[in-house]
């Protein structure tokens, strides 16, 4: 029973690694590419509802798994982009994906409930990001190039 369950988990960790590793090396590219103060203006601070829309936008059409989704959300983080567009892009990943309509939503479901789910849904990443803006958390996105000193 226990050495199932263990070679299932390595065929499971053998053909989830290729995905991470793309995954990673497209975000890393972004990372490269990806022009800081563009962001920053885009889905930044000062950029409002609409950078909340633009972040809603972007979740929406983000294909993929939390390994492409989670990755380019920490891209975005380092890139300059405040924490209401941060929330507003994987809420709208989560909720909103075209990956999931079209691959769950459609197929099972039919396209009008998948337009009826979408449309209802729409709303929830800008409000979410909205309140995400009004929490008195602050937003730390851990640095890889700067080791933790210990106290």
């Amino acid at each position: 029973m226990v050495a199932l369950a263990l070679r299932e988990d390595v065929e499971l960790l053998v053909g989830l690694a290729p995905r991470v590793l793309v995954a990673l090396s497209i975000a890393s590219l972004i990372w490269v590419m990806l022009p800081r103060d563009r962001v920053s203006a885009l889905v930044g601070r000062k950029s409002g509802v609409r950078g909340l829309v633009i972040a809603t936008v972007a979740g929406t059409i983000t294909p993929g798994g939390p390994s492409s989704a989670y990755s380019l959300l920490a891209v975005m983080g380092a890139a300059g982009a405040d924490r209401g567009a941060l929330i507003a892009y994987i809420t709208a990943w989560a909720t909103l994906g075209m990956q999931r309509i079209l691959i769950w939503d459609v197929p099972f479901m039919g396209s009008e409930f998948a337009i009826l789910r979408f449309l209802v849904s729409l709303l929830l990443p800008v409000l979410a990001g909205l309140i995400a803006r009004r929490l008195p958390f602050a937003l730390q996105i851990k640095d890889a190039k700067a080791p933790e000193r210990e106290a």
